[in-house]
């Protein structure tokens, strides 16, 4: 079967071409740059879920090439008013092209991805088998066609994926604008700081943010619009209009003046603007094309990631793809709405948070003089809101958290309860139950069928999960419990389930009783829980996960929907080995059949037959 077309060799593009590979799907990686990584001031902060993703696909210096946050400080004027302690919840904070070039470092490992520098793609056709591309070499004008079984987008703000398939990306061009410096300097705090309205003049909002070998990432807030200089404008000025060289470097002498009672030695290394768009693409898939990370959507107001985001999608996208690649190459065809279920759960989740951006920045945005006055009387004062604000830096909450998905991939919707505090339709995986179907599931530790201790997800990734919780298995041998109780019945069961799945065990799981098997995709997210190893129960989570049991008409690759509106535990109790006798299946999940299919699109005309490079 023909590879996986990834296009685009940002992060979000690498991370995808890595985590296919570890699915053992063989991917083409179309980059229309040269390949190299410069150094630049972006950056990115790593959430748990989103480091645990990177580092089980290969890129395992994540730790090593960022600086770790063990707390957060927000100050007003002279004063902190929140300080929040990470050292149980650790961010990692690293430079982006650092993590480009380790994925790139990764890549070279995997004998399953190409690749392929200078080619920028000009032509896109799809038909019912595959998909079509031609690219060409900026350099020398040559062509080339490419034939894959599915194509990403992952080519960055001006998609030429996005503009081929004619997906309209509306949203608002600048919501929130910066200017961002990265300095090696020693300052005389070590955690990160959001400062707004600091003592010193000129600055609303001023942020560090450390990154390792002493490095600071700063950030000034600026003023909302793009003004016209009042004076002719340097060309090779770092902002040109915005900000000159020497404006620039006065903001730098001020800040950290204010910050360290006197101007230190400092080096500043990059500089550059940031316009914060909101931006979300009508549709994510187009019959075998899809759409991720800055193709697909755009944030950055408040200090968000859509990086973190773009790391989910491909998270998110790369089990449906290999799924649906692996049955499509000799197996029990999926149903249409596993790959369906791509649009439905990350359009729907990026779209929550801008949504909430929509509704905070009235109360976050800096204000002066009495405008600030009279928000605080009528809706709080700062300290009330500072939280958010912090949110959006750490990558917590409704500006970043790990989203829960509570509709099954086939669409149908879960028995979620209300979540904690929640207001609207906003997921989040840390306002659920552990046990609802959709949230991220927690790290715990487990062990292995041949006795192995590991944490829970490190075994994400390369398949289905099923975790049988067994209070006592840890004080048991792997050779006495193996055979005893649920295990031998369990592993039949995963053995006859219409998807690749491992078994799991672990002492205890949140909400979960003894004797309980839930059952986990690949990208972390529950599916449900079953009472004892339930056969039918099982089987028919995992045909939800996959979008039904019946094959529908031409595959799994008939064109996207409309998008919607934005061991053994024993049976008496303490440790005793595993027990056999279960009460009747209690079933926590989306179990209904498949909505009824649509009928295939009609494929497009194929273009001449492909040539692919010589020496593949």
């Amino acid at each position: 079967m023909d590879p996986v077309i990834v296009v685009g060799a940002g992060p979000v593009g690498l991370a995808l071409a890595l985590a296919l590979a570890r699915h053992e799907v063989p991917t083409v990686v179309l980059d229309e740059g040269t390949g190299l990584c410069p150094e630049s001031p972006r950056s990115v902060v790593l959430g748990a879920d989103t480091a645990a993703f990177l580092t089980r696909i290969g890129y395992t210096r994540a730790a090593s090439d960022a600086a770790r946050w063990d707390a957060f400080a927000v100050w007003r004027r002279r004063q902190e008013v929140l300080r929040i302690d990470l050292a149980d919840t650790p961010v990692l904070h690293l430079p982006q092209h650092r993590l480009q070039r380790g994925l790139r470092d990764a890549l070279t490992g995997s004998p399953l991805v190409e690749l392929v520098p200078l080619s920028r793609v000009t032509r896109l056709e799809q038909d019912r088998d595959g998909v079509n591309v031609l690219t060409r070499n900026p350099q020398d004008g040559t062509e080339t066609w490419w034939r894959g079984s599915h194509l990403v987008g992952s080519d960055g703000a001006r998609s030429a994926v996005r503009k081929l398939l004619k997906i309209r990306f509306p949203g608002r061009p600048a919501v929130d604008r910066s200017a961002i410096a990265t300095v090696r300097v020693d300052l005389p705090f070590t955690e990160p700081r959001l400062h707004r309205e600091p003592p010193w003049r000129g600055d609303r909002e001023a942020t560090a943010r450390p990154l390792p070998d002493g490095v600071w990432r700063l950030d000034w807030r600026l003023p909302p619009g793009r003004p016209a200089p009042a004076e002719p404008v340097d060309p090779h000025a770092t902002w040109p209009g915005i900000v000159t060289g020497d404006t620039l470097l006065t903001r730098v002498s001020s800040t950290l003046t204010g910050w360290c009672g006197e101007l230190p030695k400092f080096d500043l290394l990059a500089a550059a603007d940031h316009t914060a768009q909101q931006r979300l693409a009508a549709r994510f898939r187009v019959g075998r094309c899809f759409l991720a990370g800055d193709a697909a959507h755009l944030h950055g107001a408040l200090g968000m990631q859509n990086l973190t985001d773009g790391l989910r999608d491909a998270d998110n996208l790369a089990w449906r793809l290999a799924l649906a690649w692996h049955l499509h190459s000799g197996g029990p065809q999926p149903g249409g709405s596993l790959l369906d279920g791509y649009e439905a759960e990350r359009r729907g989740a990026v779209g929550a948070r801008l949504r909430a951006v929509d509704q905070a920045m009235p109360l976050l945005r800096p204000l002066r003089g009495w405008a600030q006055t009279r928000r605080s009387l009528l809706t709080g004062s700062f300290r009330k809101h500072a939280p958010m604000l912090a949110d959006g830096h750490l990558g917590t909450g409704r500006f970043g958290g790990a989203p829960a998905y509570p509709a099954a991939p086939s669409g149908v919707p879960g028995r979620v309860p209300v979540q904690r505090g929640a207001r609207g339709t906003t997921s989040l995986s840390e306002l659920l139950p552990a046990t609802a179907p959709g949230v991220l599931v927690p790290d715990l530790p487990v062990l292995a069928t041949d006795g192995t201790p590991d944490r829970l997800h490190s075994r994400l990734g390369a398949g289905f999960l099923l975790l049988l919780v067994a209070p006592g298995t840890a004080v048991w041998s792997a050779e006495r419990w193996l055979g005893a109780g649920l295990m031998p019945r369990l592993a039949e069961v995963a053995a006859a389930l219409p998807v690749p799945a491992e078994v799991l065990v672990t002492e205890a799981y949140p909400g979960a009783g003894p004797h309980s098997v839930l059952l986990i995709r690949p990208d972390g997210h529950l599916v449900g829980v079953t009472q004892g190893a339930a056969a039918e129960d099982l089987q028919a989570l995992a045909d939800g996960a996959r979008g039904g049991p019946a094959s529908l008409p031409g595959g799994p690759d008939q064109e996207a929907p409309a998008p919607e509106p934005a061991g053994p535990g024993a049976a008496t109790p303490g440790p005793a080995g595993p027990g056999a006798a279960t009460p009747g299946p209690v079933v926590t999940g989306p179990v209904s059949a498949t909505p009824a299919a649509r009928p295939a699109t009609a494929p497009a005309a194929a273009p001449a037959p492909p040539v692919r490079p010589s020496g593949r």
